[in-house]
């Protein structure tokens, strides 16, 4: 494919090209910041609600998920045809305001529903976003470009988990919610001013770049392209191990390794938030190299880390040597965090430019409902059935069934990269 953009291509230099990219990284750090705040905050507010694992589950995933996803497919459509920027300030406004409100929310319904309205919000973040770094970047370098994007969710999660755990212990809860909602807010501001709408297409040319396509198209060419499913199934099951795992991963801390809840923050901090940010970028670099020579390579190095993830990652849960369990879990994230940047990319190539935010949202719809929507809620939910037989181990080995589940998301990428090119090709003619 030419990387040669079109004439009426406004001249981005390479300094402002990695100044907006960086620009929506920090938004979808954000994202992130305000999304997992809830994680390191779960068992202060289970604490003081009288909550069960399975309302924490429902609170952190299937409630926010439903709104994230449902909201998503109307917002990229409109990304599809409207300013992407403005919709992602605007987003980040809804979802950062609606996170500090969570912090004076006074029962289990007042909080569900703020975070219904941080679903709402983040739901119109990474479409537009994708679609405007696959405009900033050209085909070949995009799978690295959404990468670094992508390290934006073990941004967020760094910032979150350390902020959320300092603030929770010497001021309570309430205020960590209020502190990492009001900065979004400022930010963006500072967005819509400074960051330029790319032209739409702007690599591919020609005015099939800058047409509007119906709902029904974008769904047509989807549902005649299998390798976009298994990317799409792939990615969701991969993420209700990440989720499933990650969101009761503080949790299994304070319970099995008996850290305090400052302790956790900082120390997944380190371990989640930079080994997710190194997985997530090298995934899509790794991508880029070697799907230059077989375009296969950008879901089979994300099966192949999965792969060689998975015995670590069981190890991780069931020892008791809580300092061998942390740096062992430090290389299992690295391996795990690969599939994201490439998934997106991949998503991309396989429609033209004016489907590009919707297929991100339907990918994400995907993603989401499986790996968000159930991840948090039935490994909480299995967790609370084994409680009466295995205490405060009930936690522990509900997670490693979870882990399972990340095996059919390996096969399922495996068999995308298998599909691929096929499809690639018939979707170029």
């Amino acid at each position: 494919m030419s990387t040669t953009p079109s004439a009426q291509s406004p001249d981005f230099s390479p300094g402002y090209k990695r100044f907006a990219l960086v620009m929506l990284t920090i938004v979808y750090a954000f994202n992130f910041i305000d999304r997992q705040i809830l994680v390191i905050l779960q068992e202060p507010i289970k604490a003081d609600m009288g909550l069960s694992d399975a309302q924490l589950g429902l609170l952190s995933g299937f409630t926010f998920a439903l709104v994230y996803v449902v909201a998503g497919i109307p917002i990229a459509y409109w990304a599809d045809r409207g300013n992407r920027r403005n919709i992602v300030a605007l987003s980040l406004t809804v979802w950062s305001g609606m996170t500090a409100i969570s912090g004076f929310a006074q029962s289990y319904g007042q909080l569900l529903l703020a975070r219904v309205g941080v679903g709402l919000g983040e739901a119109g973040g990474s479409p537009p976003a994708h679609s405007m770094i696959s405009d900033y970047y050209p085909p070949e370098k995009r799978g690295t470009a959404l990468s670094f994007y992508s390290m934006g969710v073990y941004i967020g999660i760094l910032v979150g988990f350390m902020l959320g755990g300092i603030v929770a212990d010497a001021f309570g809860w309430r205020m960590a919610f209020i502190v990492v909602g009001l900065p979004g807010v400022v930010f963006a501001v500072i967005l819509r001013l400074t960051v330029k709408e790319p032209l739409r297409g702007r690599w591919e040319g020609g005015k099939k770049a800058q047409q509007s396509p119906t709902l029904s198209n974008t769904l047509e060419i989807l549902r005649q392209t299998p390798s976009f499913w298994y990317i799409a199934v792939g990615a969701g099951l991969m993420s209700y191990v990440g989720y499933g795992n990650g969101n009761f991963f503080p949790s299994f801390l304070v319970r099995n390794h008996d850290m305090s809840l400052a302790q956790v923050g900082i120390t997944l901090a380190l371990v989640s938030g930079v080994s997710g940010m190194l997985g997530t970028f090298l995934g899509g670099f790794l991508g880029d190299r070697y799907g230059a020579k077989d375009v296969r390579w950008y879901l089979w190095i994300p099966a192949l880390g999965g792969l060689v993830a998975f015995l670590p990652g069981l190890f991780v849960l069931l020892t008791d040597n809580t300092s061998l369990a942390l740096g062992v879990q430090a290389i299992v994230t690295v391996l795990a965090t690969f599939y994201l940047g490439p998934c997106i990319a991949m998503s991309h190539m396989l429609v033209p430019p004016s489907m590009r935010a919707l297929a991100s949202a339907v990918l994400f719809f995907v993603l989401n409902m499986i790996g968000l929507g159930l991840g948090p809620f039935v490994t909480g939910l299995v967790s609370d059935y084994l409680q009466p037989t295995y205490g405060d181990n009930s936690l522990r080995y509900s997670m490693v069934i979870t882990a399972f589940v990340g095996l059919f998301g390996i096969l399922s990428l495996y068999l995308g990269g298998r599909r691929l090119q096929k499809d690639l090709d018939k979707n170029r003619q």
